[in-house]
This record gives structure tokens, C-alpha cells and sequence, in this order.
């Protein structure tokens, strides 16, 4: 079964073209990587899709239902630059967010939720920093606990938006090797990333995307030069100069 079905997805700001025909379907228990060049529309594929931004046309089904349907089953994680870190609130509390799904907006918060919470600090290694405010927090930390908040939803769909942005490299490692976890568990997961060294090492499925699809599929058939050259164009051959993320044989 797909978990996600993108179809004919165009997005247009100011009358110029954002997204153009955005077509993939996405199997389930796989980690995908969403990979392109600065504008490419990537942050904006995400929003469109979980109908945070208005489409110019195109439908999403989510398990082959409706997203509205399904809206319970699915975590997302912004962009850090989006949230408002100066609001008064700790680590504990922003994770119980997650949960509000759950157990209503306007309901409280129980101490099976709130233990919960705190199971999901102890995973992403967040625990003793459950009483902090977050504005206190590092730029890695906050990542950890918007993981944490992700975790604590419980969805079977995730959406994130360049996660790995300004996080040190332990912070890296550990959420990777979470989100394989969760792939592991059969849960789907779509990841905004800019880090072309640790595509073909961190996701299973690559989406090559400038502002219209360039290849879907395995990443072993999809991230290849070809491909990457018709994304990145004349960009490309000063990122191969600067790194080696095509491997051996790329």
C-alpha cells in the first residue's frame, strides 16, 4: 500500500509558478529524502500537501483516503527558523503538544500522557531538560524536542522539514537513527534535506525536485548524475568538486 499519493500538485505565488505537476506515490515503511536546489519548492511541496498552503490544483490521499481523513495518523516537523522560540514553555510541555491529538485541544492532560511525554524526552535523550524553557535550549536541543513531539504523536506518517539543519553531529546521528527506527516499525517518513554527502546512506526513496519532479523511486536508481545535473544544472559541478556524494561508480 502507498502511504502517500501526490497528484497533479501545482502551488503558484504572485502569478509565478512554485510547484508544477507534482506527481509520486510514496510505499509505505520507506524514508524518503526530498532533495533539490535553494527554491526548488520543497519546504512549499510539504506545506501544500498537508493543506497548510493553498494549491493551484492537484489531490492528496494519505493510506488511499482523503488526507482530512487521516489527518489523525500524520506528525510533522517545521523548519526551526518557524517557531516561535521565545514562547514561555518547557521542553515536557511542548512534547505534550503531540499528544493533543489525541486527547483533544481543550482537554486535560492526564499522567499516562504526561509520562508519555516523558518517554519521548528519554529517546531523543532530552530527559533532564524536561523543566526547561525552550528559549534556553541549543539549536540541536530544540530539534531533539520537536523529534520528541513528533514521536509523541504516535503517527504513522511523517513530514519533516530540513530536521538536520544546524544540529551538531551527535544530534544528527541519533535523530537518523531514529527515523530508521521508525521506517523499521513500518512507519512512513518524507524528510526536506540539503546534505547531498548522506542521501544514498540515510533514505531508502529520493524525490529529485525543481519545482516539478525530476525522478521518484530507490534512491540506488534515482540519485544519480544525470538526475542530479537536470536538478542542480550548472550548480552540480561545483557541489561534485566540493564533495563526494555520488560514490563510487555515481
Amino acid at each position: 500500500m502507498n502511504a502517500l499519493t501526490v497528484k497533479n500538485i501545482s502551488v503558484t505565488y504572485d502569478k509565478q509558478p512554485a510547484l508544477e505537476q507534482v506527481n509520486f506515490s510514496v510505499p509505505q515503511g520507506s524514508l524518503t529524502g526530498i532533495i533539490g536546489p535553494n527554491g526548488a519548492g520543497k519546504s512549499t511541496l510539504i506545506k501544500a500537501v498537508l493543506q497548510l498552503i493553498p494549491k493551484s490544483s492537484g489531490d492528496v490521499s494519505v493510506y488511499e483516503n482523503p488526507l482530512k481523513q487521516e489527518r489523525n495518523r500524520i506528525g510533522y516537523v517545521p523548519q526551526r527558523s518557524e517557531v516561535d522560540w521565545d514562547f514561555p514553555t518547557n521542553a515536557l510541555d511542548v512534547v505534550l503538544m503531540g499528544r493533543y491529538g489525541h486527547i483533544g485541544m481543550f482537554k486535560r492532560t492526564k499522567k499516562k500522557d504526561k509520562r508519555w511525554a516523558a518517554d519521548c524526552l528519554a529517546k531523543v535523550g532530552m530527559e533532564s531538560f524536561a523543566d526547561r524553557q525552550i528559549s534556553q535550549l541549543s539549536g540541536g536541543q530544540q530539534q531533539r524536542v520537536f523529534l520528541a513531539r513528533a514521536l509523541a504523536q504516535n503517527a504513522d506518517i511523517y513530514f519533516m522539514d530540513e530536521p538536520f539543519a544546524g544540529v551538531d553531529a551527535a544530534t544528527e546521528k541519533a535523530m537518523i537513527k531514529l527515523l530508521q527506527e521508525w521506517k523499521e516499525e513500518g512507519k512512513t517518513v518524507l524528510v526536506v534535506h540539503h546534505d547531498l554527502q548522506t542521501v544514498r546512506s540515510y533514505f531508502d526513496h529520493c524525490l529529485l525536485l525543481n519545482k516539478t519532479p525530476i525522478a521518484f523511486g530507490p534512491t540506488d536508481r534515482t540519485f544519480t548524475y544525470d538526475n542530479l545535473q537536470k536538478a542542480y544544472g550548472g550548480a552540480l559541478s561545483i557541489l561534485a568538486q566540493e564533495s563526494s556524494f555520488l560514490g563510487k561508480g555515481g
